[in-house]
């Protein structure tokens, strides 16, 4: 740029910088194209923000094919003046799936580890948040649009509970689901770093975890910003689009 315009680097560098311009740097974006964005919106939103009395809220999502990695060498450990390492490479053990149900009221979790997840482990999923649900409460789950979750043998076992209400995200939306923040957190605090040997050194990782986070670090979900707010910056976004 400096050469086409007849300027120096240096001065190309302050015009940046004077403009908050930032070339290097790259994110990641996706419009939704559902039909019925700003509907669900504002029904997941009012769920956050003003939740309804006498009743429980969970996020469920699954994290899958998470990965049972070992390192090549055993890890260096940090010391006065040098950081940690690792090898680079890995090896592969073997993978595992996690459904999770975050509860927005109390940040408490409730997790089921599975090798698979079809439409039989989902609905195995539900029977346990069921078991656990406090009879005598109105249940409302937010879940994204997995063809698992939308089955003939789900939806049978779901009429025959009126008291348990779906509530499914818009397609490309999964930032609306609470839960993703927490799989977040699994992965920074428990995954990132883990060595496990075996799947099942994987797994109970995952159960220890989740044990952990109910015990000392579960606290209510807040919510911020209003179902308006996010709608026209999706509208803003679709303007600045081309085409």
């Amino acid at each position: 740029m400096a050469e086409h315009a007849g300027v120096t680097p240096y001065q190309v560098r302050k015009i940046w910088k004077a403009a908050e311009l930032q070339p290097h740097r790259l994110k990641t974006f996706k419009i939704s194209n559902d039909p019925k964005f700003a509907e669900k919106v504002i029904d997941i939103v009012g769920l956050y923000m003003n939740p309804p009395s006498n009743a429980v809220i969970l996020s469920v999502d699954e994290k899958t094919q998470i990965q049972a990695l070992d390192r090549t060498q055993p890890g260096l450990p940090l010391s006065s003046g040098r950081i940690g390492s690792r090898t680079h490479d890995y090896k592969r053990n073997g993978t595992t799936s996690l459904y999770a149900a975050f509860n927005i009221l109390t940040g408490r979790v409730i997790g089921k580890v599975a090798a698979r997840t079809r439409s039989k482990e989902f609905l195995s999923f539900l029977r346990q948040i069921n078991r656990r649900h406090p009879k005598g409460l109105e249940l409302h789950i937010i879940l994204d649009n997995h063809s698992a979750h939308k089955t003939k043998e789900v939806m049978t076992w779901l009429e025959k509970r009126p008291y348990i209400h779906f509530h499914f995200t818009p397609t490309s939306s999964s930032w609306l689901n609470a839960v993703e923040g927490w799989f977040a957190q699994l992965e920074r605090r428990a995954l990132y770093r883990g060595v496990f040997s075996s799947v099942q050194d994987l797994k109970e990782e995952l159960i220890r975890f989740i044990a952990v986070h109910n015990r000392h670090m579960a606290k209510p979900y807040k919510w911020t910003k209003d179902a308006k707010n996010i709608i026209a910056a999706v509208e803003r976004a679709k303007d600045a689009l081309p085409n």
